[in-house]
């Protein structure tokens, strides 16, 4: 699977989950993000996925991840947290998170 921000391209390491296969489902994506705590993008899903969602402790730049059922977030920076989230994959190639800012960013998900 790859990803594209604003222009930028990076192949994403994948989860092996039911949810990925899911979302693999509904290729391609295309989005605008909004921003949450100057660390994350999210994006709400037009459909509830099946989530199993787990505590993770520490959320790395990069990662991907599902919040509840239908929250799809984008991680770009790295911090601990409490929370639970069902792990989607791993954006390989972080430059393309650097300088992102805090405004909505335009995101395509696509084989």
């Amino acid at each position: 699977m790859n990803i594209e921000i604003n222009g930028k391209v990076s192949k994403i390491s994948l989860e092996d989950n039911f949810v990925v296969r899911e979302i693999m489902n509904m290729l391609p994506l295309e989005f605008k993000a909004s921003d949450l705590n100057r660390n994350e993008k999210y994006y709400y899903l037009n459909e509830r996925l099946s989530n199993r969602p787990q505590k993770v402790s520490k959320i790395e730049k990069g990662d991907i991840m599902l919040y509840d059922d239908d929250c799809l977030v984008i991680f770009y920076k790295s911090f601990n947290t409490p929370y639970a989230y069902t792990k989607i994959g791993k954006i390989e190639d972080l430059s393309i998170l650097d300088n992102i800012g805090e405004d909505d960013i335009l995101v395509k998900i696509f084989l």
